[in-house]
């Protein structure tokens, strides 16, 4: 049986999905972009910023799952410009403890939504 999460503290979707999906013990996130759920404006004045953004929305669908960034096995980072990736991974890895991070890819890709720099999804087990 499935769970939906969604949170205020997260961006509310903007299309016919969740923020994420509890299957049994697993939990499946929808791609977060750097909407600002306070303001529903994006953060975009430098990659570093958007990718905090990302993953503090990131974190508010973890915490409404009753988990944490140690939860996550899977991450999917996509990316606009390849270039963006060393300063992405900086803030990333500030999420993560390095001897217990989750798999990950990250792949570049000609637009994404709202035209934003970065968008990740996540899988967490509890």
């Amino acid at each position: 049986m499935k769970k939906i999460i969604n949170t205020k503290n997260a961006p509310a979707p903007i299309g016919p999905y969740n923020q994420a999906i509890l299957a049994g013990n697993t939990l499946y996130t929808s791609g977060q972009i750097a909407l600002s759920p306070a303001t529903g404006k994006l953060v975009n004045d430098s990659i570093e910023n958007e990718t905090t953004q990302v993953l503090e929305n990131m974190k508010a669908v973890l915490t409404e799952a009753d988990m944490t960034f140690e939860n996550v096995v899977k991450a999917s980072i996509f990316v606009k410009n390849m270039n963006d990736f060393s300063k992405i991974n900086a803030v990333y890895g500030g999420y993560f403890n390095t001897e217990t991070a989750p798999a990950r890819e990250t792949v570049e890709v000609g637009n994404l939504p709202l035209f934003v720099n970065v968008e990740i999804s996540m899988i967490a087990i509890k």
